[in-house]
């Protein structure tokens, strides 16, 4: 007789299966709420994922699809760990989204994404622009105390690293770009950023949208290959 105990049932971020197919949200949950006592945002809105869970389990993902609650999750994944039986909410909140009309997807995601998929980064910036906001930057870091040979170079050949950006770092928050370039530069790291496809930011992801996501990826992928680069850095 064989009384092996079958493992619980866990979704996978990249290819979650059908909604329909998540029994143990029914089967599973002792409503214990550990998952709220670590959510960051439970209580916005009267957000709370065991009612989000209880909603799939009843059989209502299309009111489950159609609420804010999907949205207001970070899908940071706390709750997942700290579920005592397993269920991944943050695969179950994402799998929510794919349910919703694309053009019913709130804020500037859709937007964004449309934006990557057609120039390569959320923020349709072109490459020219691209490249003088970097060299702009690199300059300014040159310009200060101990770092006068400071330089960047882009689509390098054999880098040791490749790092993505996140579109705000090109956007509102070039500041922020300093921090890892002074670090590589100290560190005598040999590094290099690629000037097509170079967003970090994978709204596919967020979305639920598994084929633009893989296409994201794709890309970066593709990058790697092209610039022969030995390290990926992903910060996003």
């Amino acid at each position: 007789m064989n009384t092996e105990k079958k493992a619980m049932p866990m979704l996978e971020h990249l290819n979650p299966p059908s909604i329909t197919q998540w029994p143990f949200a029914q089967n599973a949950c002792l409503g214990c709420a550990m998952c709220s006592s670590v959510c960051p945002v439970a209580g916005v809105d009267d957000f709370d994922p065991r009612k989000v869970v209880r909603m799939v389990a009843l059989g209502l993902t299309g009111e489950a699809a159609a609420a804010r609650w999907p949205w207001i999750c970070t899908m940071c994944g706390k709750c997942e760990q700290a579920c005592p039986m397993g269920i991944d909410i943050a695969a179950m909140m994402r799998a929510l989204r794919s349910l919703r009309e694309r053009e019913k997807i709130p804020g500037i995601l859709q937007d964004g994404l449309a934006n990557a998929l057609r120039t390569g980064n959320n923020l349709a910036l072109p490459k020219d622009d691209f490249t003088f906001i970097l060299e702009d930057v690199a300059q300014e870091i040159a310009e200060e105390p101990g770092f006068g040979d400071f330089c960047i170079q882009i689509d390098k050949q054999g880098a040791g690293v490749l790092t993505t950006i996140h579109n705000k770092l090109v956007n509102t928050h070039t500041e922020d770009l300093k921090h890892w370039w002074k670090i590589f530069h100290v560190a005598g790291e040999d590094w290099t950023v690629a000037s097509d496809n170079w967003e970090g930011t994978n709204w596919g992801y967020f979305t639920g949208d598994d084929e633009a996501m893989k296409t994201m990826v794709g890309r970066i992928v593709n990058n790697m290959r092209l610039l022969k680069a030995k390290t990926l850095l992903w910060p996003e």
